[in-house]
């Protein structure tokens, strides 16, 4: 009689105990769903979600992403940014991507969060990293990007161990990068801005076609002057000096660091080496008082250094040289950039073009980026015909 109300009471006890506890993770649950739904208002999701219905661009839970990076391994780790981690992830089971899990987001990019992914979903351009969705539901948004295999141009240059870059492959890449950022300046309004613009953010596929990435990092240029940064943005080596006393990026900045970009394909240094003498810590400086003192043969790289190459590399370090102008406004832009790459990888293919192009310019007293223009826009059997007919007159 005891032992059937001792099982009677154990049976009440975990009976009270199961009910406790599935009201309490029920609870839990609930408590779990009502934060994710606050992140998600926080994060402008509704805005979002209504932008993006019939695009591909996808809203994750933060249960996909967990899957896709069984938990956000650290095997699955690609690399540590300055403003976050990138992990190595597969959708359904096969598609890989690059899921960007950002370290901090403060109040007011919080509030413009959903407008600027409804901005950068837009970007499309074949030397940008496709951004192909986001998740909202966690208290810092996670990006995932199309994954791209190569690795970076910084370990092509700087780990590649002595592995032969030539100038072909190293002028293809300076130029499409270049394309890729005169094409956020001039796509959107108010332009995008990259903000961290170095050899680590630009990605490479099989055949080196460049893919710039992580240009998320800055978001959208402010419009107004209220809004100064009030933290550094960009990576020590690569800032632009004016950013760094006035604290207002602009797209001039992206051409500074840019222009840093170039010095590390033209001589395959690191933009900072801190083993170097107070003065030669900054790849920058060294290349600068290199040109003054002409020496620029000195601190290229041994690889692509020839006689025959000498003419088209000069050509290249002045047009780093301008980049990396004090001032902003004496620095070109990027599409002027993008155009003068353009005209020198045909010059590359045709070496005859250089003599002729320079001397068709002097003859019509016309400025390279007009010249290039022609070239650029699919004229160039035009171009090609006329610059064979100087020739041909001489």
């Amino acid at each position: 009689h005891h032992f059937g109300n001792h099982a009677g009471g154990s049976i009440g006890v975990v009976t009270l105990v199961t009910i406790v506890t599935c009201a309490y993770l029920i609870q839990e649950r609930n408590k779990l769903h009502s934060i994710k739904q606050k992140y998600f208002r926080q994060h402008g999701g509704r805005l979002l979600f209504e932008e993006m219905k019939g695009t591909a661009f996808k809203i994750f839970t933060e249960e996909e992403l967990q899957k896709a990076t069984n938990n956000f391994d650290e095997k699955k780790i690609l690399g540590h940014g300055g403003h976050g981690t990138v992990y190595k992830g597969f959708l359904n089971g096969n598609t890989e991507v690059a899921i960007k899990r950002c370290k901090t987001i403060d109040e007011q990019q919080k509030k413009e969060f959903g407008k600027e992914m409804v901005i950068l979903s837009q970007v499309n351009h074949k030397n940008i990293v496709k951004l192909l969705g986001c998740c909202l539901e966690v208290e810092v948004p996670i990006l995932v990007y199309e994954f791209i295999a190569n690795g970076t141009l910084f370990h092509l240059i700087h780990d590649g161990h002595g592995r032969h870059i030539s100038i072909s492959t190293r002028l293809q890449i300076a130029h499409q990068s270049a394309e890729a950022l005169a094409y956020l300046h001039s796509w959107a309004s108010p332009p995008i801005l990259h903000g961290d613009v170095k050899s680590s953010n630009i990605l490479l596929d099989g055949d080196f076609t460049a893919k710039v990435s992580d240009f998320g990092a800055s978001i959208l240029s402010p419009t107004d002057d209220a809004q100064f940064v009030t933290f550094v943005q960009g990576t020590r080596g690569y800032l632009d000096p004016e950013y760094m006393q006035t604290w207002k990026l602009t797209d001039k900045s992206d051409v500074y660091s840019f222009g840093v970009v170039v010095l590390e394909l033209l001589t395959r240094k690191k933009p900072l080496n801190f083993d170097g003498l107070e003065d030669e810590k900054s790849l920058s400086v060294r290349f600068l008082s290199a040109v003054k003192e002409n020496k620029l043969e000195e601190i290229l790289d041994d690889q692509i250094k020839s006689e025959e190459n000498m003419e088209i590399l000069e050509e290249i370090a002045e047009l780093a040289r301008r980049c990396l102008e004090m001032c902003g406004e004496n620095r070109p832009s990027m599409k002027e950039v993008a155009e003068k790459l353009d005209s020198l990888r045909k010059v590359l293919h045709h070496p005859w073009a250089l003599h002729n192009l320079e001397e068709a310019e002097s003859l019509l007293g016309e400025s390279s980026i007009v010249s290039s223009e022609v070239v650029s826009t699919g004229n160039f059997s035009i171009e090609k015909k006329s610059l064979i007919g100087l020739e041909s007159g001489r």
